[in-house]
């Protein structure tokens, strides 16, 4: 045990040192949750998952350039949803006017769960404020730490274990590579010069990174900001509020900060109604006065991550509606045959909500189930007997906003691993992992056609939130099996 106690010490004051950590305040700050060793996975599946990731980034493109499917599909959820009815008005505005100017900068993570019975499944599209990128390089360098640091303890919690123990020779870990810093920034960088050279402007590209009021997550972005640093170009932090006060047109549809030109800007707000909300403007739904700068951004000649396009597109209404479609249906967003094929078997099943889904929810297995609203950043999927109670608090119009989703069973580890949090080590014996694979694209030419970073997520078996950040995950890492 004591040599427990020293990695989990160790490995607490490495994740302090390089940055993987919330803010308390300012003056202090907490590690993030961590596993102390990493999973595995077999070569050809996590090649699979980035073949996937990467046509599920052309195949969403392709949909937030597809006006007419954007609002057959958003339109029968606006009456009930005030962000999305809010979002799809500006979309439209846009579309009428065709005063659309940005350069769509998709940076997007799919997340994928492993199901014993049918294999690697979508959980969802991250098409706005994909986080936590950099904080999945630093779990992997964590890791790469803790096996030449700590390497008896690291090969005793780690699945390969077994087959260690039949050799005489220890087999060392293949960690796979994650660069999410470097390429995430690298896509950044190439968007940012690109606007600047066509304006033939002097000086640094600035970047804009739209954040949150008091925002905790601040060193996963900052770690973004300080690769673009390094790349010569200017980083600055705005609020919804702030950039509704300090942002001007200049020449040939230059969007101005404060007098001074934007070539990229970066949301990391903006996908839930609050981060419209400004107590100083007195408003019934979203705040139309900030929502207004969504606008502004898109009629201007920038990068943009996200535009409203890509926001609706990325949606869980979108993402229900896509797994009804067959392959062949699949091919009329830009997809190949093979492409749409290559896809179609990662999609769970997904069902609207009916009259009837209480009936056959309880047909075929009340546990079986999740129940999502269009919610983003954790807290909106709804269990067990919990599914019953809303939907029968549930008006008919409300239906369309929510979606059943099959529940994925993942097989948990073989060995039992350590989540460190708050700086505590517990033994988890059934760890089950998430794997968000990122992928950039300039207006639909891919940046890394494979991939840009990944992000595992892992928690307890029995745990159903688990995200890093508002649940009850951890940051890991893979390993090849």
């Amino acid at each position: 045990m004591k040599n427990v106690e020293i990695a989990v010490t160790d490995s607490v004051e490495w994740a302090l040192a390089h940055s993987l950590i919330f803010k308390k305040s300012n003056a202090s700050s907490l590690h993030c949750p961590f596993t102390l060793t990493p999973c595995n996975i077999d070569k050809d599946r996590f090649e699979n998952l980035q073949l996937a990731a990467g046509l599920f980034g052309k195949l969403l493109h392709a949909i937030s350039k597809n006006d007419a499917f954007i609002q057959q599909a958003i339109e029968p959820i606006a009456d009930t949803d005030p962000l999305f009815s809010a979002l799809l008005k500006l979309h439209n505005k846009l579309s009428q006017t065709q005063s659309r100017r940005a350069t769509p900068l998709l940076i997007m993570r799919t997340d994928f769960m492993d199901d014993q019975q049918l294999g690697p499944k979508l959980i969802e599209f991250n098409g706005i404020a994909a986080g936590m990128g950099p904080f999945g390089q630093r779990a992997s360098e964590l890791h790469t730490y803790i096996a030449a640091q700590h390497a008896n303890l690291f090969h005793s919690y780690i699945d390969s274990y077994d087959l260690q123990r039949q050799s005489d020779t220890p087999i060392q870990p293949e960690f796979i590579n994650n660069e999410a810093i470097e390429q995430l920034a690298d896509g950044i960088a190439k968007s940012a010069f690109m606007v600047k050279q066509k304006h033939k402007d002097a000086g640094k590209p600035t970047f804009v990174m739209v954040v949150q009021a008091n925002e905790d997550n601040v060193y996963d972005q900052h770690l973004l900001e300080y690769a673009l640093h390094a790349k010569g170009i200017r980083t600055l932090r705005k609020t919804f509020t702030e950039l509704h006060s300090q942002l001007s047109t200049g020449d040939n549809h230059r969007l101005l900060l404060n007098g001074e030109a934007v070539d990229v800007v970066y949301l990391r707000a903006g996908y839930q109604q609050c981060d419209y909300y400004d107590k100083t403007i007195i408003e019934k739904y979203c705040c139309r006065t900030l929502m207004s700068v969504r606008l502004m951004l898109e009629q201007h000649d920038i990068a943009m991550n996200a535009t409203i396009a890509q926001q609706l597109a990325s949606s869980k209404r979108v993402q229900m509606l896509l797994s009804n479609l067959s392959a062949q249906a699949l091919v009329q967003f830009g997809l190949t045959e093979q492409e749409a094929l290559t896809i179609k078997p990662f999609f769970g099943e997904m069902l609207p909500l009916h009259a009837d889904s209480i009936d056959h929810l309880m047909a075929t297995g009340l546990d079986n189930w999740v129940l999502k609203n269009q919610g983003e950043g954790g807290g909106h999927c709804v269990f067990g007997e919990d599914i019953v109670t809303k939907l029968r608090t549930l008006d008919e119009l409300e239906y369309e906003s929510w979606s059943l989703m099959r529940k994925i069973v993942p097989l948990p580890r073989t060995n039992p691993s350590m989540i460190i949090r708050h700086g505590e080590a517990s033994m988890i014996g059934d760890i089950i992992s998430e794997i968000g694979i990122f992928t950039i694209n300039i207006d639909d030419v891919a940046i890394d056609n494979s991939l840009s970073g990944y992000l595992v997520r892992s928690k307890p078996a029995n745990v159903m939130e688990g995200g890093v950040h508002s649940g009850q995950g951890a940051v890991d890492s893979l390993i090849y099996r």
